[in-house]
């Protein structure tokens, strides 16, 4: 796991390492919507969420659906449509799947939001609407995502960005993700850069695999 610090925040982004899933879900795969064992899933969860001291029976999780919608977490809620998910209550877990798209969590005024942002959700405003839900955000970190180097998108993509961040048809989302941050008034961004795509040994990846194939994702708490 890549564990972020930040004062108050319990928050990481998992990899596809040290799970019990098998074939193309190998091997911590947490999404149940993927076709693995729903127990080897569950498994994985409560694996995760052991490395950040939480319990996955109170795990939060949106039915993710590409879109700019952030609601409130509630202990063991799932299923709700939506990209993001936010909380002040110290303990609660949220997780945030992906599998190329961008894992971001953002803190601040105490309170912590997790977000899936794909290319339509940062067009959309999912950045703006969790930055709005926890009334402005201090940090936030861009996780690993399909990096410029292989997110080959066409003009109908590129163009709705800022012209500087396609280079030879490739978006750079992980510039794209930090601008939207700073422009919501997030001073601290960190960034991790890793490829989703070019590191098959860490993480799942739809560009590299297709499907069936497993999703890793970021797990967040205020502490």
């Amino acid at each position: 796991m890549i564990r972020w610090e930040h004062d108050g925040c319990m928050v990481g982004f998992t990899t596809r390492e040290g799970g019990v899933s098998e074939g193309p879900y190998a091997s911590l795969n947490l999404g149940r919507m993927t076709g693995d064992d729903p127990a080897r899933v569950d498994e994985n969860r409560r694996r995760a969420c052991a490395v950040l001291g939480l319990d996955a029976d109170d795990l939060a999780i949106n039915r993710q659906i590409h879109s700019p919608t952030v609601h409130r977490a509630h202990r063991g809620a799932r299923g709700e449509p939506g990209d993001g998910l936010w909380t002040d209550e110290p303990g609660l877990p949220m997780l945030a799947l992906s599998a190329d798209c961008v894992p971001i969590a953002v803190a601040g005024n105490g309170r912590l939001v997790v977000l899936h942002a794909g290319w339509r959700g940062l067009l959309e405003g999912v950045v703006a609407a969790g930055v709005d839900a926890i009334a402005g955000g201090d940090a936030a970190i861009v996780g690993p995502a399909i990096g410029p180097c292989c997110y080959e998108v066409g003009p109908e993509v590129s163009e709705r960005f800022d012209a500087d961040l396609t280079h030879d048809r490739r978006l750079d989302l992980w510039t794209a993700a930090e601008r939207l941050l700073r422009a919501c008034g997030v001073s601290r961004v960190d960034r991790v850069d890793l490829c989703t795509r070019c590191n098959p040994e860490l993480f799942f990846s739809h560009r590299r695999d297709g499907k069936p194939r497993g999703v890793q994702g970021v797990i967040g708490a205020l502490a």
